[in-house]
């Protein structure tokens, strides 16, 4: 673990220098505990896959004395157990009529059925929530999908859209330009600011995704 100056008033905390599926849930409970340890002195707390980014108010604290406050916490963190059931569980349904579905089945030499079987399979940790606000990275995507990024990203992805890219995966709860390869949509909104919390999905939870036709997508409140 390291800390790394990252502005005026913030501080990048790096726990780790690769991922695992246990690590979301850790910086969970570390920004559970630094949030009840440190309160008005935080701005906010941004966690990423490996690390997780303070902001803290200048006015009342330095990066040398947060530095100092966070010290002893570290080691009590690293000795907590994780809760028994940890993350909430996530049923979101699809329908999987991406328009790079045929592409990925060609290039990873599968049918569309078995993208389909592979990717729904599999259950996902919520690693790290960004780009977007309320877009949800999920990991880990199974090997024989993995691809890398569309050489050439599409300018505007539809809200909804379920795309993949490297060994990660999620749903554009907006739309906006990106390079992940479309799989299919998802009828529900995954960020609304009218709601609290706006994104349903945080750190540590646990997705699946559940395949469904066009007319369960449009009964769901599937766009037209």
């Amino acid at each position: 673990m390291r800390f790394e100056p990252a502005g005026a008033e913030a501080l990048l905390l790096v726990l780790a220098e690769q991922p695992d599926a246990q690590l979301p849930l850790r910086i969970a409970l570390l920004a559970e505990r630094m949030r009840a340890e440190l309160g008005p002195l935080l701005r906010d707390l941004v966690p990423g896959w490996t690390s997780l980014l303070l902001h803290y108010d200048l006015t009342r604290i330095d990066h040398r004395k947060l530095i100092e406050r966070l010290s002893p916490l570290l080691p009590r963190w690293l000795a907590e157990p994780l809760p028994a059931e940890s993350g909430r569980r996530h049923q979101i349904p699809i329908w999987y009529a991406g328009a790079d579905l045929a592409e990925v089945a060609r290039l990873c030499r599968l049918s569309i059925e078995q993208v389909i079987e592979l990717h729904s399979a599999s259950e996902y940790r919520v690693g790290a929530i960004g780009f977007a606000p309320g877009f949800a990275y999920l990991g880990e995507l199974p090997e024989r999908l993995a691809l890398a990024r569309r050489s050439t990203p599409r300018t505007r992805v539809p809200a909804g859209s379920l795309a993949i890219a490297e060994r990660q995966t999620a749903v554009y709860p907006q739309a906006s330009p990106g390079g992940w390869h479309l799989l299919g949509l998802c009828p529900w909104r995954l960020f609304d600011v009218r709601r609290e919390p706006p994104c349903p999905l945080l750190l540590g939870d646990r997705v699946r995704f559940v395949a469904v036709d066009e007319q369960t997508f449009r009964a769901e409140g599937g766009p037209l």
